[in-house]
């Protein structure tokens, strides 16, 4: 995480503050209005957002011992559009939120989107509700319950957005579908092995730069 300079777009945060407020529930937006912008910062985050900008907003109310936090992450086009048509969002951000609320049983209140200087960003409290285990020391038993359940709750999230029926036929009863998502992970880790190693090597070679 690091601190944003001065001359940063973004780091006056009213004019993006300002379309997200539109984007909320009213009584979401009387919420965050007893919250005044404080600071932001730069932070680097998931693979996924490798190469979008990330920020980190500070914002307290009359209380500095209750602060809130916001992500802010910069959603661009999705990778799919050339395969399946332009999606019907005029703000990217708009389009990933959208996105979440399908898939989520319940979604962060504070999950909106907004622009500033034409980039999309979409943006929810900072919050790490994740839970997750050691999987290195699972056995078999365990380790086969544990993925089932992630199964489930990924099958329950595309049913939640999609025709849960045409999917239940399309995957049937064989397990076809089974092995080609372990082949993919499989090839998916290779993959990601040999670009690492690309990028250690770039860095050692002084062809990048690692801080």
């Amino acid at each position: 995480m690091t601190h944003l300079d001065d001359d940063d777009p973004l780091s006056n945060f009213q004019a993006l503050r300002d379309t997200y407020m539109r984007s909320l529930r009213a009584d979401v937006r009387e919420l965050i209005d007893r919250y005044s912008h404080v600071d932001v910062a730069r932070k680097v985050v998931g693979i996924g957002s490798v190469g979008t900008r990330c920020f980190i907003v500070l914002l307290t109310g009359r209380d500095p011992s209750d602060p809130l936090f916001l992500q802010v992450k910069e959603a661009r086009p999705s990778v799919l559009e050339p395969y399946i048509g332009v999606a019907p969002f005029s703000n990217q951000g708009e389009r990933v939120v959208d996105g979440q609320r399908r898939i989520h049983a319940a979604s962060d209140i504070f999950l909106g989107w907004g622009e500033q200087d034409g980039t999309h960003f979409y943006a929810r409290q900072l919050q790490d509700m994740k839970g997750s285990l050691d999987l290195a020391r699972l056995r078999a038993r365990p380790l086969a319950t544990y993925a089932a359940l992630c199964g489930w709750a990924l099958a329950r999230a595309h049913a939640r957005s999609g025709d849960a029926v045409c999917l239940a036929g399309y995957l049937g009863r064989g397990d076809a579908m089974d092995r080609a998502l372990a082949r993919f992970a499989g090839a998916y880790a290779d993959q990601t092995e040999r670009d690492h190693a690309t990028f250690v090597a770039a860095v050692k070679d002084g062809q990048l730069q690692a801080a």
